[in-house]
């Protein structure tokens, strides 16, 4: 056995190996993978094998595209078969609510290129012709979809990989991990050591027990999943013996549950409601090729629908029920790229669809390590988007919800309720009582939007439909009221946001930011620091504040952070909340080694409340005695001040494009601060406003968010971030690739424009973008913009595309609409309201 390798990875499902072979095929061929027992012999054995390439999110969508096509290549390259099948694969439509979801994903599929065919009932019947068709709206179809045997798939990948000079340690276990003094780690198994510069843990079951031993507590707790496969059908051996095509994949989302054709049988596999977590510390040092009783009372109300789809699946017997453990996350996500405070450890664990994944996230990671860069943007998978929040427990009532609502729609408005409350600011309370529906980033309640008090959704509206998977509204609130129904259309909270934003342009709101990602850097190295970190210019005068990015090595953007400088020595960075772990991890591993710069979280030692609107001066002097005319207290400066007998930093910036300011105070005195302001707001007709209408009012500014507008596969000129970089100013992260890059020429330009024609649904991002038919960009962004009135879509086009009156074509919902360009910032261009 080696005793030093460039990559140890750790585990030999498929998601290990794919990345060992990954990483060879990029050409580092000193890797080494352990695995403890034999390939496979952990969730990978037990797996369906199917390859569904439908996911909402674009990494994911991305990852899962490459898959299917590189398994086909695997196959050719190794001369091994991994059974892979290309039957294609049916997503069946009941409700109406169900085909807006598939239409706006087949949207998000021509964005990164897969195919989808739309199905009419009759088309269906041809293609499954024993299957009920009463009841169907419709359904899509994947041509290039199918199903692949899981262990031939890892055994390819394992002899690609070796092909590649890659070695692998069966029956070997890892019983310690540890830094190595000079740098890299120190991987102890029962067979030795191994030095490593890198280590992937992609060890599925048992993701927690790897990371227990460096200290990281990862986000993954495996849930039960069964599936059935029946004894064969005479009528699938007579379709076969005629010379019958194998029966493609089939879906029923609204009753949640996938089928396909199993050796001359079916194969059955729902996502109920009550699938138990398990392994909750991982499996004992014994299991191999594990499986748990099966449990087919959950299962009834799925095989019932099953039987009305598909009679035949009525008609034989039960071959054998198979209840595995699939590793999960709280979003349904897998975790792949750095873990966090930690050099050179990488994660590519939590993937409860892994065979489909496989491949792709191997084929990123390995990007990664070697490249120090991914290819596409991986921000829906990285791991650092959950944070130390994500103990056991909450993973447990997380990971279980995820699992019974992965055939559910998936609402783009949605707010699932498991987990929550968590992490509440002081005034959630205050916020409650003024009707706030919230919504959760980063564990954080934050109000969505204000529903009138006595205000609910009638309870016609409330889940019409007769199916298993009927879901378009969260549990009863604090008052036993249902306050919001979800959609992908404008749905009950439309008019309600509307009201917050008129407030906000004509009077003045109040906004709870608690949950913005805060921390100090301070030092006598702080300014020269952050200067080679960040694209744009740093603050040079205490009080002045800027808008600043980090690039990713290629040029793109990774972070973008507000930076308030407090005094010589001293600034402090706001970034969004969603991404804190993200954002305070990668400015942690650049901290200077002498100790001359220091990092100090603040995130939960300061609250925010935003002030905004044209009487926000007026309510915010009556509690200081700053003076707070222009004159004194310029756009896009800060100061400490007294609000009545609390204490902020006031800084004059928001995300609104109003007059206001953001109050960063002790969060003790959050609540004296919020009735403070309520008080002296009463006259000028305050009221709260939340999240959505934030983003409506944001649109208006063209204001760029990650990873929307702003990404690592868009370059910072691409964005249209020029006047916030500064190639002039000296060298900084990313640089010299950016300009490169500019030298090569863009292949996107972004772009503000107006929606035509619209009546009862908005843009939400990964639309396409179309001119004559062809694909030419895709939305990033989108939704109504209530002080102009007009539905907006921000996004990325071809650069020739991206003049001032352009018409293009949008496709929301499955209809296309005419979109017009229009200038950035289409409400006050010229910012006179926020200098005011």
């Amino acid at each position: 056995m080696r005793t030093e390798a460039r990559v140890v990875v750790i585990g030999g499902g498929v998601v290990g190996v794919s990345t060992l072979y990954h990483l060879a095929r990029k050409g580092w061929s000193d890797v080494v993978l352990v695995e403890r027992r034999e390939l496979t012999s952990g969730s990978t054995w037990h797996a369906a094998g199917l390859l569904p390439l439908f996911n909402l999110s674009y990494s994911v969508g991305q990852i899962h595209k490459y898959s299917v096509r590189f398994y086909q290549e695997l196959a050719e390259e190794t001369g091994m078969d991994t059974g892979f099948r290309k039957v294609t694969n049916v997503r069946l439509a009941r409700t109406k609510t169900r085909w807006d979801e598939y239409m706006y994903y087949a949207g998000v599929a021509r964005t990164i290129g897969v195919e989808v065919n739309i199905l009419t009932p009759e088309d269906i019947r041809r293609l499954w012709p024993y299957v009920n068709v009463d009841g169907l709206l419709g359904a899509i179809q994947h041509p290039e979809d199918g199903y692949i045997q899981p262990a031939d798939l890892t055994q390819a990948l394992a002899r690609g990989a070796r092909n590649r000079g890659a070695e692998i340690y069966r029956n070997t276990t890892v019983t310690a991990i540890a830094p190595h003094p000079g740098g890299g780690w120190v991987v102890t198994t029962d067979r030795g050591e191994i030095r490593a510069e890198h280590v992937v843990s992609a060890t599925g079951n048992f993701a927690r027990r790897t990371g227990a031993m460096v200290g990281l507590d990862i986000p993954v707790i495996p849930v039960e999943h069964q599936y059935i496969v029946t004894e064969p059908h005479p009528g699938i051996l007579e379709h076969r013996r005629n010379g019958g095509l194998e029966l493609c994949v089939l879906r029923e989302s609204d009753s949640s549950w996938y089928m396909r054709e199993e050796a001359g049988g079916l194969l059955l596999g729902p996502y109920e409601k009550g699938a138990p977590c398990c392994y909750l510390d991982g499996p004992d040092d014994q299991s191999e090729y594990e499986l748990f009783q099966e449990d087919l009372e959950r299962l009834e109300p799925h095989i019932e629908t099953a039987i009305a789809r598909v009679p035949w699946f009525g008609e034989v017997g039960i071959k054998k029920v198979y209840n595995g453990a699939i590793a999960y996350t709280p979003d349904g996500s897998p975790i792949v790229g750095p873990a966090w405070d930690l050099k050179n450890f990488w994660l590519n664990e939590g993937h409860s669809f892994g065979v489909t994944a496989a491949g792709g996230a191997g084929w990123q990671l390995a990007e990664w390590i070697v490249e120090g860069e991914p290819s596409i943007d991986m921000m829906g998978v990285d791991p650092r988007r959950f944070g130390p929040y994500a103990t056991r427990g909450y993973l447990k009532e997380k990971n279980e919800e995820a699992y019974a609502n992965v055939f559910t729609p998936h609402f783009p408005d949605e707010e699932r309720p498991a987990g929550r409350p968590l992490k509440t600011s002081p005034c959630y309370g205050r916020m409650a009582a003024l009707g706030a529906v919230f919504g959760s980033v980063y564990g954080w309640e934050r109000p969505n939007w204000f529903a009138p008090l006595d205000y609910e959704v009638p309870a016609d509206e409330l889940d019409v439909d007769d199916v298993l998977t009927k879901h378009n509204h969260p549990p009863p609130d604090h008052t036993g009221r249902i306050r919001e129904k979800w959609s992908f259309r404008r749905s009950n909270y439309f008019p309600f946001v509307g009201e917050e934003c008129r407030t906000v342009h004509e009077a003045v709101g109040i906004q709870d930011m608690s949950a913005f990602a805060k921390c100090w850097i301070t030092g006598p190295g702080a300014e020269a620091w952050l200067d080679r970190l960040l694209a744009n210019r740093i603050p040079r005068t205490i009080g002045r504040i800027s808008l600043c990015h980090m690039l990713s090595a290629n040029g793109g953007v990774r972070a973008e952070f507000t930076v308030y400088r407090t005094g010589p020595e001293s600034f402090y960075l706001v970034s969004a909340g969603a991404f804190e772990r993200h954002d305070h991890d990668c400015l942690r591993k650049l901290l200077p080694a002498d100790g001359s710069v220091t990092m100090t979280p603040a995130t939960t030692a300061l609250g925010v409340l935003v002030i905004a609107g044209p009487r926000a001066r007026d309510v915010l002097q009556k509690l200081t005695d700053t003076d707070l005319s222009t004159a004194a207290f310029p756009w896009l400066t800060g100061k400490p001040l007294s609000v009545g007998r609390a204490s902020a930093h006031a800084l004059r910036v928001n995300f609104v494009g109003e007059l206001g300011w953001e109050l960063h105070h002790p969060i003790e005195m959050q609540n004296t601060i919020f009735d403070l302001v309520m008080e002296a707001g009463k006259d000028y007709g305050i009221r709260p406003f939340g999240i959505r209408a934030m983003d409506s009012l944001r649109l208006e500014k063209s204001y760029r968010l990650i990873p929307r507008e702003l990404s690592i596969e868009y370059s910072a000129f691409e964005s249209g971030l020029d006047r916030f970089v500064h190639p002039d100013k000296g060298d900084f992260i990313g640089r010299d690739a950016l300009l490169a890059w500019r030298q090569r020429g863009f292949s996107n330009r972004f772009v503000t424009m107006e929606v035509h024609g619209i009546t009862d649904a908005d843009a939400r991002g990964s639309e396409p973008i179309l001119k004559d038919g062809e694909l030419v960009g895709r939305a990033t962004s989108g939704g109504y913009g209530w002080r102009l009135g007009k539905s907006l879509a921000l996004g990325m086009v071809r650069p020739d595309l991206g003049e001032i009156g352009t018409e293009l074509r949008i496709r929301i919902l499955g209809e296309d609409y005419r979109a017009t360009v229009i200038e950035d910032s289409p409400f006050d261009p010229a910012n006179q309201r926020l200098r005011s």
